[in-house]
């Protein structure tokens, strides 16, 4: 293999960048660690590379600080692979690619916070089915850190928005022309409205979106949601799913989507695209009665 060029003395940040993450392995690797993929072989797996490229380039993420070896098994010794701060902040790089690929490559390059049925988007989202979610923590809109799968209910309905505000004039310009925007006050009154009967189900509701969580916390209160409203402003909950995204005000989106997810964290049933606000809600709940109907009784320790 011809040896790369080395940018670091350019004098743009660009190159700079470019010479630690400017091939396609690397940022596939930041990808699949943000998903959760942390060990050797599973990476080998995940990547079908071979062992010795796969090695070069961790050691190359490790000695740029983008990622760090951790010992999980202390005879033998083994060590997996996890994202640093300086890696973290790689993962709005992702999503920013993950939007060009979505609306220049798969798509017709307009702006939308949807998707076709039939689209390549659709079926990457609908393949989450099955996937288990891997440990993170959001923040709440009252600042706090927050796992989004709640640890007190069988199944968690993670309904993903792309922003809702409490005054009219925050939203940004052009908002209600882009396909798929309009409706996140109503799918949160009527989650608001059908609480009742998600928890009788074993279900909580989290609301997601990538917005400040001081915004979702003006939201909450002007709307009186009784349930967390999560910021993944960092992009966490986005790169660890791949969840489909747009552009708008110079931020990245949430496109409109439903999961629900039980206590070990496995996607059970997916929504997307979201056409019909109200409707989601309810198959939401049609969704977790079924799930709760299906489960084994718990056993109760004495």
């Amino acid at each position: 293999m011809a040896r790369r060029t080395s940018l670091e003395d350019s004098g743009c940040a660009i190159a700079q960048a470019l010479d630690v993450v400017g091939d396609w392995w690397t940022l596939l690797i930041v990808r699949d660690t943000a998903r959760g993929v942390h060990r050797f072989d599973e990476l080998q797996r995940e990547l079908g590379l071979s062992r010795k490229v796969l090695t070069e380039r961790l050691r190359l993420l490790v000695e740029a600080e983008v990622l760090a070896r951790v010992p999980y098994q202390e005879r033998p010794v083994r060590h997996e692979y996890r994202l640093t701060p300086r890696g973290r902040a790689l993962l709005p790089v992702l999503v920013a690619l993950q939007d060009w690929g979505d609306a220049w490559v798969l798509g017709d390059g307009g702006t939308t916070a949807t998707a076709e049925r039939a689209s390549a988007e659709a079926r990457r989202v609908h393949a989450l089915t099955g996937t288990r979610l891997p440990d993170l923590r959001l923040v709440d809109d009252r600042g706090a850190p927050r796992d989004p799968v709640a640890d007190d209910a069988p199944h968690t309905v993670l309904y993903c928005f792309p922003g809702a505000y409490a005054r009219p004039d925050a939203y940004p310009p052009g908002w209600a022309e882009i396909p798929g925007t309009p409706g996140c006050t109503l799918e949160s009154r009527t989650y608001r409205d059908r609480l009742a009967g998600f928890r009788a189900a074993g279900a909580a509701v989290h609301g997601v979106s990538t917005q400040r969580p001081d915004e979702q916390r003006a939201f909450a209160q002007e709307e009186r949601l009784d349930f967390p409203l999560l910021s993944d402003a960092e992009s966490a909950l986005i790169t660890a799913l791949r969840l489909p995204t747009f552009r708008a005000a110079g931020a990245s989106r949430l496109k409109r989507l439903t999961l629900v997810v039980d206590r070990e964290r496995v996607v059970r049933h997916v929504q997307y695209p979201v056409t019909d606000v109200a409707g989601s809600v309810e198959e939401a709940l049609g969704v977790v009665r079924r799930l709760g109907e299906d489960a084994p009784p718990e056993r109760h320790r004495a």
